[in-house]
């Protein structure tokens, strides 16, 4: 399948939801998209506008309910994270092939430091912003803490593609095209630096370091 093609299901699906549910359906459909992060919200979001400007959905309906479908799917992800635990995600790291204890140990010290910056900045990076709400369950940042943070880096990533796309109307399609591209630059440094983590870590292995 074609990434048009692609691309044409999830807007036929996203707006066969928010036919059926309304603006809620825009949420739900955010939702979706933390817990699996190959649905764009760059396309729902600006859909999502563009039916808000035919009349169809509020703009207010709209922002309100594709930040709280954003914050809902952050916080089961920080739950499943807070599930999983230090000691559960010890374990793991010790059956990963060329992952060590005290990578997620350098890890936890890196969230100590910048873990609220992480989480709100974070809502505005694809994949980060759904990885990003993992981590925060397992190092147990305060709900409170957390679902502020979110809840405002997700007000502002949906602010800016709903109104983009209320205000281009039966042009909104335009902007998920250049937004593609920040994302796939995103997903091109995330490769880049997990292939130069395991081939670096390859290498201390076979010398003997490991």
């Amino acid at each position: 399948m074609s990434a048009a093609q692609q691309t044409d299901g999830l807007v036929n699906w996203a707006t066969g939801l928010m036919e059926t549910l309304g603006a809620p359906g825009a949420g739900l459909a955010i939702a979706l998209e933390n817990l699996f992060p190959p649905l764009p919200s760059e396309v729902i979001l600006p859909l999502a506008g563009f039916t808000a400007s035919r009349g169809d959905i509020s703009l207010f309906a709209a922002l309100l309910w594709t930040t709280l479908g954003s914050v809902a799917g952050a916080f089961l992800l920080y739950w499943a994270g807070a599930l999983l635990g230090r000691e559960r995600t010890l374990a793991l790291a010790r059956r990963i092939p060329l992952l060590k204890p005290s990578d997620i140990e350098r890890t936890e010290a890196w969230f100590a430091r910048h873990g609220t910056k992480a989480v709100f900045f974070g809502r505005m990076v694809p994949v980060f912003r759904s990885l990003i709400s993992v981590p925060a369950g397992v190092e147990r940042m305060p709900a409170a803490t957390f679902l502020t943070l979110t809840t405002l880096g997700s007000l502002l990533w949906n602010t800016l593609f709903v109104l983009t796309g209320y205000a281009l109307g039966e042009n909104w399609h335009t902007v998920s095209g250049y937004v593609s591209m920040y994302s796939r630059a995103v997903v091109a440094v995330i490769v880049v630096a997990v292939v130069g983590f395991v081939a670096v870590r390859a290498v201390r292995y076979r010398r003997g370091d490991g």
